[in-house]
């Protein structure tokens, strides 16, 4: 069998068998990837333009859109290549390179809706030291705690996974590269250091899911104290757009990694990869915009300006 040292690159797993449903896979990724393109560049083209949304809330959003639109560039782009000139093939430097930046993107990303929790917790619980605990100062640090965690993670991982010994052949059973299919290629019993590290972040990160409960728990009762109902309604909605994103976020990456051996079928772990990796992506930005009225007026200066800007 090969070893690591003489594979040049990696296959693939194939959208489709046939000719006719790769171009058809090929138009459908691309749409779901132009979709979620213009929503999160919407999304960071009004926070940054519009004076109003310069708070913590939606730089937090802000600092989102961004990983989502590297999160969906670093798989999405490859399949549809693939599929659009039947083709399996990813080089070696390319397979780690997408296992870096979609592990670097997720990683912060989980991290940075830690921080929102956080950011919905002070401001509903702690109104009067909003302004303090979250100042400009305050966040930046946060977002850049958030994306430095993700740097780190994601190079720990990588390097750990690509120093062992691969001779399983270089058959990738998924339509990107990921850790958990790389190890499969691996020389039996020499990924011990790799799973140590996986345990590590999924500590780490159940140690961030406890504490987005706990946020919430405090929000909700915080929330239900309140005397005027208009000011309960309010409060709830802010939240909503947020709880609805991480639950979207945990729901699909849970399933797709913890689902039951059972249940097994390439099939199935082809199109739960999509909807972990693709959907919240494209999902996000229609989230935090459907009952968003800040959003809203935002996103219809936006397109304004860039209507009369056309000859």
């Amino acid at each position: 069998m090969p070893n690591s040292s003489s594979i040049n690159e990696f296959l693939l797993l194939p959208l489709a068998d046939t000719r006719q449903l790769q171009l058809l896979h090929f138009w459908l990724l691309l749409g779901i990837y132009l979709a979620a393109l213009l929503g999160n560049g919407l999304i960071s083209t009004a926070v940054a333009c519009d004076q109003r949304l310069h708070t913590p809330m939606y730089f937090f959003l802000l600092n989102l859109a961004l990983l989502d639109l590297g999160c969906i560039s670093t798989t999405l782009p490859k399949a549809m290549a693939n599929a659009l000139w039947d083709t399996r093939a990813i080089s070696y430097a390319g397979c780690a390179a997408q296992i870096f930046f979609f592990l670097f993107f997720l990683s912060a990303e989980f991290s940075l809706l830690t921080i929102m929790s956080y950011d919905r917790y002070v401001a509903i619980c702690k109104p009067l030291h909003y302004g303090t605990l979250m100042d400009s100062r305050a966040c930046a640090t946060m977002a850049a705690a958030a994306w430095g965690t993700g740097v780190l993670n994601s190079l720990l991982h990588t390097a750990s996974t690509f120093s062992l010994p691969l001779c399983q052949g270089n058959v990738v059973n998924q339509f990107f590269c990921e850790i958990p299919q790389i190890l499969k290629l691996s020389c039996s019993g020499s990924y011990c250091r790799e799973l140590v590290l996986l345990i590590l972040s999924a500590i780490l990160a159940f140690g961030c899911f406890v504490f987005i409960v706990v946020s919430y728990v405090q929000i909700f009762m915080a929330v239900l104290r309140m005397p005027s109902e208009h000011g309960r309604h309010k409060a709830f909605f802010t939240c909503l757009p947020h709880l609805a994103v991480v639950s979207l976020f945990l729901s699909t990456g849970f399933f797709a990694h913890l689902k039951p051996p059972s249940i097994f079928s390439p099939l199935l772990d082809l199109t739960v990869a999509l909807l972990y990796a693709v959907f919240p992506p494209t999902l996000n930005p229609l989230i935090y915009s459907m009952r968003n009225t800040e959003i809203k007026h935002a996103l219809s200066k936006v397109l304004q300006h860039a209507l009369f800007q056309l000859p």
